[in-house]
């Protein structure tokens, strides 16, 4: 999120050759994206559109798990936003993208100390605390759900959970849980809307600006104040830094890991197969979560060129982005046979969900929990469930894909 300050222009022509002119907020791709991904395996697995400043969209596992490792050539710290970032105007802005988000916004070597604070508190220890918390909340919603009968196993179900966890986290009472969520939306799935993306940012940033200063005041046990009493170097860490890394967990731990959640959701209560052989073999639920998460993977990031390159033949200008297509990646057959299949008791899965090389999900651990934890609870207390109408579902997409509405009914 950082280096970009251009205006979006709304794009909303269709589009007519997907291998010169893809958009991926069409609704189209955003709805059913597989098949176009297999398309341009076979006839030009590096697409390219002159769309949002100009991008390439890969969609081949080795030529996604590459870029991912070439920092070099295809760097974050000049921008990973997947359209151009919008103008907040410099009074709002400055306090947030002067450090960007790191680390996933940086390059080394602010990536790697930055990567260091925020470890401690994804740990398989740290997470394990956090199932406690996560495990009762699920289990309050569901417990709502069940008691009408029906609900939205979308808006009621998986996007409570990582909002309310990383509040948990950040020290952020449930009451601002609503809030932060339309928020998150407004930058991610929002990215081409000026306005609402505005919206986001300076609603983010305002409330960080806000926690951090009555941390100073008051410290408190959560991120935050850790942050403000960690070190680099013997000197503390700056504000920018602070305020990016908070807003980085909000950014990148709520909306993905809701459309995971209800991405799986959408597929159980569409394969009762599948849902009915977790119940009985429950020791498949580590397969299942990470068979789920190769072949939902929700989220799309992008590289932004610095000086014009070659790669694969393809002539990539300054300024265009190439679009880390880990979604895409993890439906190669070349990788994954039968891979548009889910298939719960995969055995070689090596997938991309959480990205690849030094920028691979500092968070993956807490993401896997949360997952976990909302399938075993909600199929502990509604084991049979289906869809209300398969037609009032609904799905966003763009930077994170995941559902937004599954009206779903307990049977």
């Amino acid at each position: 999120m950082t280096g970009e300050a251009t205006e979006a222009t709304l794009v909303t022509a269709p589009v007519n050759d997907w291998a010169s002119d893809y958009d991926i907020f069409d609704s189209q791709y955003v709805s059913d994206p597989y098949g176009i991904w297999a398309e341009l395996r076979q006839t030009c697995p590096m697409a390219h559109t002159d769309r949002w400043g100009g991008s390439w969209l890969p969609t081949r596992y080795a030529d996604v798990y590459a870029i991912a490792h070439d920092i070099e050539t295809f760097p974050s710290g000049n921008g990973i936003s997947v359209v151009p970032i919008v103008d907040m105007g410099p009074a709002a802005a400055v306090p947030l993208l002067t450090a960007g988000v790191p680390p996933i916004s940086a390059d080394p070597p602010l990536h790697t100390w930055t990567r260091r604070l925020v470890l401690p508190t994804m740990s398989p220890a740290r997470v394990a605390e956090y199932e406690v918390f996560t495990r009762e909340l699920c289990r309050r919603l569901v417990d709502d759900v069940l008691a009408r009968g029906s609900g939205d196993a979308a808006a009621e179900y998986a996007q409570q959970i990582p909002v309310r966890v990383i509040g948990h986290i950040l020290g952020v009472p449930e009451s601002m849980s609503a809030t932060f969520t339309e928020w998150v939306r407004d930058v991610l799935e929002f990215a081409h809307d000026p306005e609402r993306r505005r919206r986001g940012v300076t609603g983010i940033i305002g409330y960080l600006q806000g926690a951090i200063a009555e941390r100073q005041a008051a410290p408190q046990d959560d991120f935050i104040t850790e942050l403000l009493h960690a070190e680099h170097d013997g000197e503390p860490v700056g504000l920018p830094v602070v305020m990016g890394m908070c807003a980085l967990l909000l950014i990148a731990g709520i909306d993905t890991t809701w459309s995971s959640i209800g991405s799986t959701m959408w597929h159980l209560a569409n394969n009762p197969d599948d849902r009915r052989r977790l119940l009985a073999e429950p020791e498949l639920m580590p397969t299942a979560i990470e068979e789920f998460l190769r072949a939902y993977a929700p989220v799309t990031m992008a590289r932004r060129l610095i000086e014009d390159r070659t790669y694969m033949g393809c002539p990539m200008k300054a300024g265009e982005r190439v679009l880390m297509n880990f979604p895409g990646a993890n439906r190669d057959p070349e990788v994954f046979p039968d891979a548009d299949t889910v298939i719960l008791d995969r055995e070689q899965n090596r997938h991309l969900a959480f990205g690849a090389g030094i920028h691979r999900c500092a968070g993956s651990n807490l993401a896997r929990m949360e997952l976990r934890v909302a399938v075993e609870e909600w199929l502990a207390q509604i084991p049979e469930f289906e869809l209300t109408d398969p037609s009032k579902v609904t799905w966003a997409g763009g930077q994170v894909r995941g559902p937004r509405s599954i009206p779903v009914v307990v049977r």
